[in-house]
């Protein structure tokens, strides 16, 4: 096992092992303990009180973050060519049909998002192997098909996310940079965990936020007190 860096080491000793954190202390702290020298995520994973194998107890959902999430997404949309130039207007990265079908094929998928149109959706259903298990299958659920093409590359662009309960039961998201002042970690944190609260299952019994912890890219993690956050 290899061992830990000085900064690392520093960086371990500011986090309390045993103490779980307001979302204040933690978006603070988050950027006092950080290890790398880029501008990093900042990631929230999220232990559920719910069965994914249950598909009524499944938590699935979008929602936009006040202040985006710093990083300059890629997005293909799958259209016919009627919706091409809208597309590209909205600032689509990529816009085409039957040659993304090939690619995504032959296993390219150098993208973050992908928007189709309903109406191509017939022809896209065979890339769901490949998608799928990427969280890149575009969705109905989360806005990723839709007509009004313009109108989901500006919200994909504009910050708006897709979450998705894990096998595990944990919901594992990037909620900004750890260039974001602290208010901006803390505000996009609260605005993630409150669609996800907003989505609780009717069959999920017992305590539905059971762990919430925040870390950057290589960076220890630090526990958020989760009575507070469901408050």
């Amino acid at each position: 096992m290899a061992s830990l860096t000085k900064k690392r080491k520093v960086a371990e000793a500011k986090v309390d092992k045993n103490k779980t954190y307001s979302l204040k202390e933690a978006s603070t702290l988050v950027k006092e303990v950080n290890c790398t020298k880029f501008d990093s995520s900042v990631d929230l994973h999220i232990r559920l009180g719910v069965d994914p194998k249950k598909a009524d107890q499944q938590v699935r959902g979008t929602v936009t973050l006040p202040h985006g999430t710093g990083k300059t997404k890629r997005v293909l949309v799958l259209c016919m060519p009627d919706k091409e130039a809208e597309a590209r207007a909205a600032g689509a990265d990529f816009v085409g049909l039957d040659e993304f079908i090939q690619k995504i094929e032959g296993g390219w998928t150098d993208v973050d998002v992908i928007i189709a149109t309903p109406s191509v959706m017939p022809k896209i259903g065979r890339l769901g192997k490949v998608l799928g298990p990427r969280n890149l299958m575009p969705n109905p659920k989360t806005g990723t098909v839709s007509n009004d093409v313009a109108g989901a590359v500006n919200e994909v662009k504009g910050g708006k996310i897709a979450f998705k309960v894990d096998k595990a039961g944990i919901v594992h998201a990037s909620i900004g940079r750890i260039s974001f002042a602290p208010e901006k970690i803390a505000e996009n944190s609260q605005e993630l965990l409150n669609a996800i609260m907003k989505l609780k299952p009717s069959a999920s019994k017992g305590i539905y936020l059971r762990a919430v912890s925040m870390a950057s890219s290589m960076s220890p993690g630090i526990i958020l007190d989760t009575k507070a956050l469901s408050n």
